[in-house]
C-alpha cells in the first residue's frame, strides 16, 4: 500500500509541469445487491437464490485529476457483502437456508476517465484492480429434515437414505461451513481465502457544490477473479467427498455509492467562475 501512494505521488510530480494536478481527499458510503456467484450451487435444484443488499458504510479516497480528463484514485473501503440462498426440498418448500455474511476491507485503485469542460455536473468512468482483505466471514447451513433432490454424481448427506423414486431422506443440518472465527475452525470449519483480487469499475457523477467540495454519485461494481474458499476446502471438493457440485465461487457487488470530497485549490467550476470574473475585470481596466 505504501508503494502504491508513493507510485500515485510520483505520477502527481510527473505529470505536474504538463497540465494542471489537483489532489482530492473524500469520503464515500455505498448500498450494494451483492451475490455469491457459484455455477455449483445453480445447478443444485436444492438451492435458490435471493436478493441479499449490504451496506459498505464506510469509505476513504485519496485522488489526482491529472489535467481535464484523467485521473487516478486510491480507496479504502470497508464493505459488507454476501448473499443467502433459500434451501427447497423435492416438492419446493422452503425447508432451510444458506447465509454467506462477510466483512471486507477494500482497496481499489482506479483510472478515472472524465468529461472535459468547467461545468458543475461531469460525468466519469472508473476501472482497476482492487485489493480484498477479509475481516470476518461466515457461511451457515441449516435445515431441517427433508426429502431432497442430490444432483447425480454428488454425494448424499451423511444419514440420508435413498426413496424408490430417487429422492432421498435427509436429517436435519445445522453447521458453520465457512468462517474466520477461531472457535468456528476449531469445530471443523473451513477458512475463507485472506485475500482476493478483484475488478472494479464506476460510472457517475462529479457535482462541483461549493468552492472547495465536490459531490459524486456513482453505479459502483466489483467482481473477484478468485475463488473466495480456502485451499483445503476446494481441493475436498475437487475429490468429490462432499455432497456439492463444485465449481468456483465469486464475489460480485453492484450497487449505488456517493461521496463527498475536497479538492485542494478549488473545484472546476468555480476556478472557472473565478477566472472568468478575473479576465472581466482585466478587460474593464
Amino acid at each position: 500500500m505504501k508503494r502504491t501512494i508513493l507510485l500515485c505521488c510520483l505520477v502527481a510530480i510527473t505529470f505536474q509541469t504538463k497540465a494542471q494536478v489537483r489532489v482530492h481527499l473524500g469520503a464515500t458510503t455505498a448500498l450494494n445487491s451483492t451475490f455469491v456467484l457459484d455455477k455449483g450451487l445453480k445447478a443444485d435444484p436444492r438451492y435458490l437464490s435471493s436478493a441479499t443488499y449490504k451496506w459498505a458504510p464506510v469509505g476513504f479516497n485519496f485522488g489526482i485529476d491529472i489535467g481535464k480528463k484523467f485521473g487516478l484514485n486510491l480507496e479504502a473501503i470497508k464493505s459488507a457483502q454476501g448473499q443467502i440462498y433459500e434451501v427447497v426440498d423435492a416438492y419446493n418448500n422452503i425447508v432451510g437456508q444458506r447465509n454467506f455474511d462477510m466483512d471486507y476491507l477494500q482497496f481499489p485503485l482506479l483510472l478515472k476517465f472524465m468529461s472535459g469542460g468547467d461545468g458543475a455536473a461531469r460525468f466519469n468512468f472508473q476501472l482497476g484492480p482492487q485489493l480484498s482483505l477479509i475481516q470476518t466471514g461466515t457461511e451457515i447451513l441449516q435445515y431441517v429434515e427433508s426429502v431432497q433432490s442430490i444432483p447425480d454424481g454428488v454425494p448424499a448427506p451423511d444419514g440420508a437414505t435413498m426413496n424408490p423414486d430417487g429422492t432421498y431422506n435427509v436429517p436435519a443440518f445445522d453447521e458453520v461451513v465457512m468462517s474466520t472465527d477461531p472457535a468456528d475452525l476449531a469445530d471443523g470449519a473451513f477458512n475463507f481465502r485472506e485475500k482476493e483480487i478483484q475488478l472494479a469499475a464506476a460510472l457517475g457523477l462529479d457535482i462541483d457544490i461549493s468552492r472547495q467540495i465536490y459531490l459524486t454519485t456513482q453505479i459502483r461494481a466489483n467482481y473477484s477473479f478468485t475463488d473466495m474458499r480456502g485451499q483445503e476446502l476446494i481441493d475436498i471438493l475437487k475429490s468429490g467427498s462432499l455432497s456439492e457440485v463444485f465449481d468456483q465461487r465469486a464475489n460480485l457487488a453492484v450497487g449505488l455509492q456517493i461521496g463527498l470530497h475536497w479538492m485542494i485549490g478549488g473545484t472546476r467550476r468555480f476556478n472557472a467562475l473565478d477566472k472568468r470574473l478575473r479576465d472581466e475585470m482585466k478587460g474593464d481596466q
